[in-house]
C-alpha cells in the first residue's frame, strides 16, 4: 500500500514538475504524438482554381448549390450534425466571389462559409436549416458554354432518418477512381505551417535539442473563419496575424526563446489542434491573440482584455465570449463529436491548478505592462472557459486586443505604431514572467 502511494506521489511530482520546468528541451517530443508534417508544395496563387460565382436554388425539401469554376477539381462531403452541417472539401480554390456571398442561403442552406483550411486545401461549410441528405454531389466539364461547375444536391430527411455520414469521395465525378479511395471519416487536418514535426533523436541530446524555452503565439481563427469583422471590412483573423508576427519577430530579437506560431498564414486550425501543437513543443507558455466586437445591442465598449482558463466565467460578457471563441471549430466544419474526452484523472487535475496559478501570474504580469502602453478594457482581467486555454501542463492566456466594433479601437488595431508599441509591452512581459521561471526552476533555487 506504501509502495503505491509512494508511486502516485512520484507521478503527481513529475506532472507538476513537467508543468513548471521551463528548461526542458522543447524537442523532446514522444514518438506517435504528432504527425510529420511534410513541406508544402509551394505554389501561386495563379495557379490555384478560381471560383467566381455562386448560386442557390430549391426549397425547403431539395435544394442545389452550384459554384462556378475555372477549371475541375476532385471533392469531398459529408455531413455533421449537432448543429446540421455539410462540409465540402477541396483543393486550395482562389475564391473571387461577391463580399456577401454565404451571408443568406436559400431552402436548406441557411449560410455556408468558405475558405483555406490548410496548405493546399480549401472548405465549404453550408448551414442547415434542418436534417438533410447529400443526395448527390460533383462536378460538372465545362459545356454549353457554361463553366466547370460544383454542384451539391439535397433532400430533406427527419431527425430519426439523419445519419452523420462518412466522407462521400468523389474525384472528378469519375466513379471508378471514387471507389478506390477508402474514407470512413472526415479528414485530419495537417499540422500548422510554422509547427515543426517530431523529430527521432539520432544524437546525444547535447548535441541535438534547443533547450531554450518555447512560447506559442495563437493568432485566432483563419482561413475558414473570419472571427469578427468590422463594418469597413477589417477581420479579426487579419488583424490579429498581423500582431502575432510582429510580436514573434520582437521576442526572437532576444536570442533567448524559440517561438511557434499555431499559423502563420490564412489557415483555419482547429482549437484542440492548437493546444496539441502547445504540448507536443512542451511549451513554457502559450499566448492566443484575439480581438472583439459587440453586437449594436449591446452598446459599445472599448480596451484590451487579458483571460485565462475558469470553469466559471467571471462575467456575463466573459462567457458570452467563451461560447462565441468555442464555436470556431463547428464554424469551421470539424466533426465535434469525434473530439477526445477530457481527461479526468486526479492526478491531471492536480497539474492544471498548478497550471491555472502560473497562467493567472502571468496575466497579472502582462497587464501590468500592457497598461502602460494602451487603453484597458475597464475590467481588464478576466476568466473563462476557452477550449484553446484548456493544456494542463502549459500557462495560458487569451489576449483580446480590442473591439473592432469600436471606431477608436479598430483605429488603433490597424495602427503599425500602435502595433509596434504594444508588441514591445506584450513581449516584455512575457520576458518577465519567464525570466523568475527560468530562475526557479534552476538547481539550487
Amino acid at each position: 500500500m506504501a509502495g503505491g502511494a509512494n508511486h502516485i506521489l512520484l507521478l503527481v511530482t513529475a506532472l507538476v514538475c513537467g508543468a513548471a520546468a521551463v528548461c526542458v528541451s522543447s524537442d523532446a517530443i514522444a514518438a506517435g504524438e504528432t504527425n510529420q508534417a511534410q513541406p508544402p508544395v509551394v505554389s501561386t496563387a495563379e495557379s490555384f482554381p478560381v471560383a467566381s460565382d455562386v448560386r442557390i436554388a430549391g426549397d425547403a425539401k431539395q435544394t442545389r448549390f452550384i459554384l462556378d469554376l475555372d477549371k475541375k477539381i476532385d471533392l469531398r462531403a459529408f455531413t455533421l450534425g449537432n448543429p446540421y452541417r455539410v462540409v465540402i472539401d477541396i483543393p486550395q480554390v482562389t475564391f473571387h466571389l461577391p463580399a456577401d456571398a454565404g451571408a443568406k442561403g436559400r431552402g436548406l442552406i441557411k449560410a455556408f462559409r468558405y475558405g483555406l483550411v490548410m496548405p493546399g486545401g480549401s472548405r465549404l461549410v453550408f448551414d442547415l436549416s434542418g436534417p438533410a441528405k447529400i443526395e448527390k454531389a460533383y462536378v460538372l466539364d465545362a459545356a454549353n458554354d457554361q463553366p466547370p461547375r460544383l454542384v451539391l444536391e439535397l433532400a430533406a430527411v427527419d431527425k430519426a432518418a439523419f445519419v452523420q455520414s462518412p466522407i462521400t469521395d468523389k474525384t472528378a465525378g469519375d466513379k471508378t477512381a471514387r471507389d478506390k479511395i477508402p474514407s470512413d471519416k472526415p479528414p485530419e487536418l495537417r499540422p500548422a505551417v510554422g509547427t515543426a514535426p517530431a523529430v527521432a533523436e539520432t544524437a546525444p541530446a547535447t548535441e541535438t535539442r534547443d533547450r531554450r524555452p518555447v512560447i506559442v503565439i495563437d493568432p485566432g481563427h483563419g482561413g475558414i473563419d473570419n472571427g469578427t469583422q468590422a463594418q469597413s471590412g477589417e477581420t479579426e483573423k487579419g488583424i490579429v496575424l498581423a500582431f502575432a508576427l510582429a510580436l514573434r519577430d520582437r521576442i526572437e530579437q532576444s536570442g533567448k526563446y524559440r517561438v511557434i506560431l499555431t499559423r502563420d498564414d490564412d489557415t483555419f486550425i482547429p482549437l484542440g489542434d492548437r493546444v496539441k501543437i502547445a504540448r507536443s513543443h512542451n511549451a513554457a507558455l502559450f499566448v492566443s491573440i484575439h480581438a472583439d466586437a459587440l453586437p449594436r445591442r449591446e452598446g459599445d465598449a472599448q480596451g484590451a482584455t487579458i483571460y485565462t482558463l475558469s470553469d466559471r466565467a467571471s462575467d456575463a460578457e466573459a462567457e458570452r465570449l467563451a461560447e462565441s471563441e468555442n464555436k470556431a471549430d463547428a464554424i469551421g466544419g470539424v466533426n465535434l463529436t469525434e473530439e477526445p474526452t477530457e481527461v479526468a484523472d486526479i492526478l491531471i487535475d492536480l497539474v492544471q491548478r498548478e497550471t491555472r496559478t502560473f497562467s493567472n501570474r502571468f496575466a497579472r504580469t502582462l497587464m501590468g505592462e500592457m497598461k502602460n502602453a494602451m487603453r484597458m478594457h475597464k475590467h481588464p482581467l478576466k476568466s473563462a472557459g476557452f477550449k484553446v486555454l484548456k493544456a494542463p501542463d502549459v500557462p495560458s492566456a487569451l489576449i483580446e486586443l480590442g473591439y473592432v466594433s469600436n471606431k477608436d479601437d479598430l483605429k488603433h488595431l490597424v495602427s503599425d505604431s500602435w502595433r509596434s508599441r504594444t508588441v514591445v509591452a506584450v513581449a516584455q512581459a512575457i520576458d518577465a514572467f519567464l525570466a523568475k521561471r527560468i530562475v526557479s526552476a534552476e538547481p539550487g533555487n
